[in-house]
C-alpha cells in the first residue's frame, strides 16, 4: 500500500483498496503522508497496520466483490480476445485441461522442480507480478487446474511467462497437457490461445483488501517491520 510513500488522493472509485471514511467519519480533506515523509513522520500522522488516520478521520479498507458477466461481448476486445477487467481480487485465471496419458507424475515433478528453483532464486517469477499460484490434479489425475492471481492483465501475464521460460531455457508443466502447442517458445500467440480456450472465467470475485497489488502489500509490510524496529529501539 503506497499510502505511506506517495500521498495518494483516494477517489470514491479508486483502485487502491477504495479507502473510505468509517461510518460517522469526517469529510474528505485527507492529510496524506507524502513523498519524503520518514517513518517517524508517518507514525506521528497516525499510520497503523490496516488503518489510515488522515486529518483526524478514521479510515479503513473496505472489502468488495464484483460480478463478472457470462457474456463477454460487451467487454473491450484486445489482441487475443476480450479484455477481462481487474476485479477486487486483481487479475487472474483458472485453466482446466486434460493431462496427456501417463504424464501426471511429470506435472508433479515439475512442481517440485519449480519449488526447488525458487529456493535458489526467490525472485525467479517476479516478472509475472504474482500474488498466488495453485496447481491441482483431479479426476484421478486425468485433469489439471492452474489458478493464478496476478497484477498484470490476462494476456500480458501469458506473454511474460513465455518470455521468462524461454529466456531461462526451461519447459512448462503445460507441455504435459493435451492440445498444448509444441512451438510455444517461438509462438507466444499459440500459448495465449491455449490459455484462453481452457480458461474457466469466474462469475464473482471478492477481495478483503480490494485492488491492492503485491508490490503495495510488500511495501506496507516493510514499513510495518521498520516501525516495529523503531519502536523496539525506543523502548
Amino acid at each position: 500500500m503506497e499510502l505511506l510513500e506517495r500521498g495518494v488522493g483516494i477517489g470514491r472509485q479508486g483502485h487502491l483498496g477504495d479507502v473510505r471514511p468509517a461510518p460517522g467519519g469526517a469529510g474528505e480533506g485527507f492529510d496524506a503522508v507524502g513523498v519524503g515523509d520518514d517513518i517517524a513522520a508517518a507514525t506521528m500522522k497516525g499510520i497503523l497496520p490496516g488503518r489510515w488516520m488522515a486529518g483526524g478521520t478514521h479510515m479503513e479498507i473496505k472489502p468488495q466483490a464484483a460480478v463478472i458477466p457470462k457474456d463477454t461481448d460487451q467487454l473491450e476486445q484486445g489482441k487475443y480476445g476480450p479484455i477481462f477487467p481487474k476485479t477486487p481480487a486483481c487479475y487472474g485465471f483458472t485453466i482446466v485441461a486434460r493431462v496427456k496419458p501417463g504424464r501426471a507424475e511429470a506435472i508433479r515433478e515439475y512442481g517440485y522442480a519449480l519449488a526447488k528453483a525458487l529456493e535458489s532464486d526467490p525472485y525467479l517469477l517476479a516478472p509475472l507480478k504474482l500474488h498466488y499460484l495453485r496447481w491441482v490434479l483431479f479426476d484421478d489425475d486425468t485433469r489439471f487446474m492452474y489458478q493464478g492471481i496476478f497484477d498484470t492483465d490476462f494476456d500480458k501475464y501469458t506473454e511474460d511467462a513465455v518470455a521468462l521460460f524461454s529466456k531461462a531455457g526451461v519447459s512448462t508443466a503445460f507441455e504435459n497437457l493435451e492440445g498444448f502447442p509444441e512451438d510455444w517458445k517461438t509462438n507466444p500467440e499459440a500459448f495465449v490461445r491455449f490459455v484462453r480456450e481452457h480458461h474457466c472465467p469466474s462469475f464473482i470475485e471478492y477481495g478483503e483488501y480490494p485492488y491492492v497489488t503485491a508490490d503495495e502489500i510488500k511495501k506496507a509490510l516493510r514499513i510495518k517491520n521498520a516501525l516495529s524496529e523503531m519502536l523496539d529501539q525506543v523502548q
